[in-house]
C-alpha cells in the first residue's frame, strides 16, 4: 500500500496573541509587585510600574527590563494618598500609550489599627489606598481596554477580607471592601472586560519585624505547614490573565489556610 503522506498542521494564531499586550501595575517595585513585574516582562508585556519610594527598586527593574528589550518598562512614581493620585497616573499612561491589556491592582498599605486605637486618618489612610485607588484607577482605565485584547483587571485581595485579621479591623475592612467591588465590576463590565481577584495567604513576612514564636503560630494555621512563594502568585496572575472565561473569582493562595478553623 502506497504510504501516504500526512499534512502538517500549524495551529493558528487567535486575534488575541497578536496584539501588543502592556500592563499598568500599581506597587510593582517590591515584593510580589516586582515580582509580577518580572514574570510578565517574560510573557511578552510591556511594562508600566507605577510605585511610591521606592526609586531604587524601580529604576534597577525597568534597567534590566529595558536591556532585554528595548522601551519594555516604563515607571512613575505616586503617593496613593494624594486626591489626584489616579488623576496623574492616568496622565503618565496616556503620554506613553492609549491601550492597556492588563490592570493590576496591587498596591496596599499594611499596619495594625486596634480597636482602642485606631483613627479616622488610619481609616482615610488604609482604605484610599486599599479599596479607592483600585476603584477609580479601573474607572479611569476604561478607554484603555480593547474588548479584542482580552483586557482584564487582577485586584490583590487578601485571605483576611473573609476572616479577618486580628488587630487589623481597618485593613480587613479594606480588603472585604476590594472583593465586592472585584465582584461588582465582573457583574457590570463582564462582556467587555473581566475583573478577577488573588488572595495571597503567608507568602512574605510583613517587612515589620517578627519573632519566631509569632511566625511558628502562624504557619500552625496553615496545612501545609509552610511560607508560600512570590512564584505561587505570579503562576496564578497568568492564569488569570490568559483564561479568558475567569470573571468574578477570588482565588485564595494560602496553602489552605482559609480552611483552617
Amino acid at each position: 500500500m502506497p504510504c501516504m503522506q500526512q499534512k502538517s498542521y500549524t495551529p493558528m494564531t487567535s486575534p488575541k496573541e497578536k496584539v501588543n499586550k502592556s500592563v499598568l501595575i500599581t506597587g510593582g517595585a517590591t515584593r510580589i509587585g516586582a515580582s509580577i513585574c518580572k514574570t510578565l516582562h517574560e510573557e511578552g508585556y510591556t511594562i508600566f510600574m507605577h510605585y511610591w519610594q521606592s526609586h531604587e527598586n524601580a529604576k534597577s527593574i525597568q534597567k534590566n527590563l529595558n536591556e532585554i528589550r528595548d522601551d519594555s518598562c516604563f515607571i512613575f512614581s505616586q503617593d496613593l494618598t494624594q486626591t489626584d493620585a489616579v488623576s496623574h497616573i492616568i496622565d503618565w499612561l496616556k503620554s506613553h500609550t492609549q491601550s492597556l491589556s492588563l490592570l493590576i491592582n496591587n498596591a496596599s498599605v499594611f499596619f495594625p489599627t486596634p480597636w482602642s486605637q485606631a483613627t479616622s486618618d488610619q481609616w482615610q489612610t488604609i482604605f484610599n489606598v486599599n479599596a479607592q485607588v483600585p476603584m477609580f484607577l479601573s474607572q479611569a482605565c476604561l478607554p484603555f481596554f480593547k474588548k479584542e485584547t482580552g483586557s482584564s483587571i487582577i485586584n490583590m485581595i487578601d485571605i483576611h477580607a473573609q476572616r479577618s485579621l486580628e488587630k487589623h479591623p481597618i485593613y480587613s475592612a479594606s480588603k472585604a471592601a476590594l472583593t465586592s467591588l472585584t465582584q461588582s465590576f465582573a457583574k457590570d463590565l463582564g462582556q467587555s472586560i473581566r475583573c478577577n481577584g488573588i488572595s495571597p495567604g503567608a507568602i512574605l513576612w510583613p517587612d515589620q519585624d517578627l519573632d519566631e514564636s509569632a511566625k511558628h503560630a502562624i504557619l500552625e494555621k496553615v496545612p501545609m505547614g509552610e511560607l508560600g512563594s512570590v512564584e505561587n502568585i505570579t503562576q496564578t496572575v497568568l492564569f488569570l490573565a490568559k483564561n479568558d472565561y475567569m470573571n468574578g473569582q477570588i482565588i485564595c493562595v494560602d496553602g489552605g489556610r482559609t480552611v483552617f478553623s
